[in-house]
């Protein structure tokens, strides 16, 4: 699968909500996941590591008020998007999240994910 169409099928996936089928369809097994500076899980290795930090996020998660995903922008082997998100967490409550996703891909799958925002 070339870089648009790993892009195309990421976007699909997320706007149907099922994060988990992305990783396990989309991602290779030494995917590096990078979040924000300061984040607890700062850097992920490792496409179980991956999957675990998403469980986690998803099962903390009470309710989705909204979730928008933009159409995938695609330079050479890399591809981004901006998802914006209205959640309410068991653990703090209801929060609007915006940030811009940066994926790499390597013959056919997602090996490095980084996302950009705004730190609380």
């Amino acid at each position: 699968m070339n870089t648009q169409k790993v892009a195309n099928r990421l976007v699909e996936l997320m706007r149907n909500g099922d994060g988990m089928t992305a990783i396990n369809e989309l991602y290779a097994d030494n995917i590096v996941s990078k979040e924000m500076p300061g984040f607890p899980s700062e850097v992920t290795s490792g496409k179980e590591a991956v999957t675990q930090k998403s469980i986690q996020w998803f099962n903390n998660v009470e309710e989705f008020h909204k979730s928008e995903i933009s159409e995938p922008q695609v330079a050479g082997n890399h591809f981004s998007c901006t998802m914006d998100f209205d959640v309410t967490f068991k653990d703090r409550g209801r929060q609007q999240m915006n940030e811009i996703c940066v994926y790499e891909v390597n013959n056919g799958k997602i090996v490095n994910e980084q996302f950009f925002y705004a730190m609380p």
